[in-house]
């Protein structure tokens, strides 16, 4: 009786409007205080166990680098290089922003982040050219769950701290499926663009083009610095993450100049504010886990995906709709600390390789950050386009069967996924 009416008490708090990190908190908060012989310092302590591991310095750390690439006007600079490449294309604006997604995917390694810097630009632009308004804002929010799955990425730091995977295999694994999935979401846009006679960009001089391509260049070796340190251990995924912090500050600070030291607070306290979110719901869904942990939830869990047999497919097909259906309310973070715990060992015990769990988890959750009533990334991108929520939705839903398609492959083709890891 006690889970049920804590479960009733957490979805009614998410129905309200109360932010999921808080949800989570409220609901282990007054969860473990109702067990007898639990003392309520259990909280705090799992709390601050939660968050107490090196690798989750990276969190902060990514998303500072966001955040200096946003105030320096660096997306401006990627979106004119992408405009450049990709322009004269039909619908040139529209592929635009999914080539700049995965551009600053490779950068900041965060989807907000993109939704954010990106959408501000580009969403007033391709409706002031002629771009319906659901386009406008299905392509922006759609395009940026990409940087969940190009490295770097957040959540597969978060996912390789749970499970010891390499971050460095995870972070090769996901370009391809990036990388895929961009392109499928570009090959939509020219099969809508040339049925809606939409607009190609001007194009550019070469000379023009080069120099756009030469501002542009620091900015986007930022990942081959990155996941090359990694893989040939050069410095670990939060040493990387520093680096990067640093590597982002002083490219636009000495290179490109848009940023001073005096811009220096204001970005730190704006990144306080970001990483408080995730870490926080990281932290409340330790707690969480602790209270669901008392009810045995974790081995009925547990039993599920064991009774379901050996057959590989069918568990992988499972996972993707049990976190569809988790990451409509959760964010990717909490969801996979109270989860992943749980269904490891599963996999790991019918054959399933770490690294493609990893990403199909990962993808799978990237969905959730365009589906309502979470969707914080559609809810950024509406809110930019000023576009109703339900029509937003509508809008990417092409764009989720193209993410839904490049699953099924990593599912039935794993040595594409597999074989790039070892390469």
């Amino acid at each position: 009786m006690t889970l049920l009416l804590v479960t009733l008490l957490f979805i009614v708090l998410i129905l309200i409007g109360i932010p999921i990190a808080f949800s989570i908190a409220i609901a282990a908060l007054i969860g473990i205080g109702t067990i007898s012989g639990i003392p309520n310092t259990m909280i705090p302590m799992k709390m601050f166990y939660g968050l107490n591991s090196y690798v989750l310095l990276a969190v902060p750390l990514f998303v500072l680098t966001a955040t200096i690439m946003n105030q320096g006007n660096i997306s401006r600079k990627l979106i004119d290089f992408s405009l450049g490449i990709v322009g004269r294309c039909p619908g040139g604006l529209g592929h635009a922003n999914v080539m700049v997604s995965m551009l600053f995917a490779g950068v900041s390694g965060s989807s907000q982040a993109d939704t954010a810097g990106i959408g501000k630009i580009l969403i007033p632009n391709m409706i002031d050219k002629g771009y319906s308004r659901e386009m406008a804002v299905g392509v922006t929010a759609a395009s940026s769950t990409i940087g969940s799955i190009i490295p770097p990425s957040i959540t597969m730091v978060i996912y390789g701290g749970l499970t010891n995977t390499s971050v460095g295999k995870l972070f090769i694994g996901g370009i391809l499926p990036g990388i895929a999935i961009g392109l499928g979401m570009m090959m939509f846009i020219y099969y809508v663009a040339v049925r809606s006679a939409l607009p190609r960009e001007t194009k550019l001089p070469l000379p023009v083009f080069l120099q756009l391509f030469k501002t542009s260049l620091p900015a986007m070796i930022t990942p081959l610095i990155i996941i090359g340190g990694i893989v040939f251990g050069v410095f670990t995924p939060t040493e990387a993450a520093a680096f990067s912090a640093l590597y982002a500050y002083f490219i636009s600070a000495y290179f490109y100049k848009t940023i001073s030291f005096k811009d220096l607070p204001n970005i730190l306290i704006e990144t306080l504010k970001l990483s408080c979110l995730s870490l926080f719901a990281l932290a409340a869904a330790s707690a969480l886990g602790e209270f669901l942990g008392y009810f045995r939830i974790n081995i009925l869990v547990a039993n599920f995906f064991n009774n379901i047999g050996g057959s590989q497919y069918l568990f992988l097909g499972l996972i993707i709709l049990f976190f569809l259906f988790v990451g409509t309310f959760m964010d990717a973070i909490p969801a996979m600390v109270l989860f992943v715990p749980v269904i490891y060992p599963v996999a790991q015990a019918i054959g399933v390789d770490p690294v493609q769990l990893g990403i199909v988890i990962i993808i799978t959750l990237s969905i959730g950050l365009v589906t309502p009533p979470y969707g914080l990334c559609l809810l950024i991108a509406s809110v930019i386009g000023n576009l109703p929520i339900d029509k937003s939705f509508k809008a990417v839903l092409p764009y989720i069967l193209i993410i839904l398609l490049v699953l099924a492959i990593v599912i039935f083709i794993p040595a594409i996924l597999l074989s790039s890891v070892l390469l």
